[in-house]
């Protein structure tokens, strides 16, 4: 008997393959979330330190933060539960720990709710009253699919991973093939970190990585910027 989970629908697969895409026009780009500042102030400027300081911000930032929450969010929306998507949302403002992250994750909420309208009829209707972070806005197109939670944040994540690898070759700078080895070991890390944050309650969340937040905070008056965070 075969015993292998049964296919994501085509349909599905090729959404997600989408939302999580760098091309969608959300502005993911334009942000290297601190480590533009961690090259200049942290020792980020070899393709190993980078890596490193990548691989730990995925464990201990992403998946304990966007990622539970975004886990959280998706079923939340299959069942039209508003007051869970609306304490969701309220827990990812209120955990920017810089007002580059702050601002980063509502232009980015902001830019896919309008894409959102152009693909979902009742999306402005849905958002109106409710000026959605990133996560929240990425897990109600991943709500509409038929994919698996775990799917979902698999792409997300990814789509995090190549942003950040895109900042990192242009910022450090390197070379296309070191951008992609840090990828290939950013991929290897991102199912037991979304593994991890799937198991993760409300009580167990968190927002808090203080270097992270200092480059961050630091980044707004760094002299000679390429990116928004």
């Amino acid at each position: 008997m075969d015993d292998a989970p049964a296919a994501l629908p085509a349909a599905s697969l090729l959404q997600l393959i989408w939302l999580a895409s760098p091309a969608l026009p959300v502005g993911g780009f334009s942000y290297s979330e601190g480590l533009e500042a961690g090259i200049e102030w942290a020792g980020l400027g070899t393709e190993q330190a980078a890596s490193d300081w990548l691989v730990d911000q995925l464990q201990l930032s992403l998946a304990r933060a966007d990622l539970a929450v975004l886990a959280q969010a998706i079923p939340a929306w299959r069942t039209g539960d508003m007051p869970r998507i609306h304490a969701l949302n309220a827990w990812v403002f209120q955990t920017r720990e810089s007002a580059e992250f702050l601002l980063q994750t509502e232009q980015m909420g902001r830019s896919f709710v309008e894409w959102l309208k152009l693909h979902h009829e009742d999306a402005a209707k849905v958002f109106e009253s409710l000026p959605a972070s990133y996560p929240i806005a990425f897990a109600f197109a991943a709500a509409r699919t038929a994919a698996p939670v775990r799917d979902a944040c698999l792409a997300f994540a990814f789509g995090w991973a190549e942003n950040m690898i895109g900042a990192a070759v242009k910022a450090v700078p390197l070379g296309q093939s070191a951008g992609q080895r840090m990828l290939g070991r950013l991929a290897a890390e991102i199912p037991t970190a979304v593994d991890l944050a799937i198991t993760l309650t409300d009580d167990e969340r968190q927002a808090f990585s203080p270097m992270l937040a200092i480059l961050s905070s630091r980044h707004e008056t760094q002299y000679s910027r390429l990116f928004r965070s």
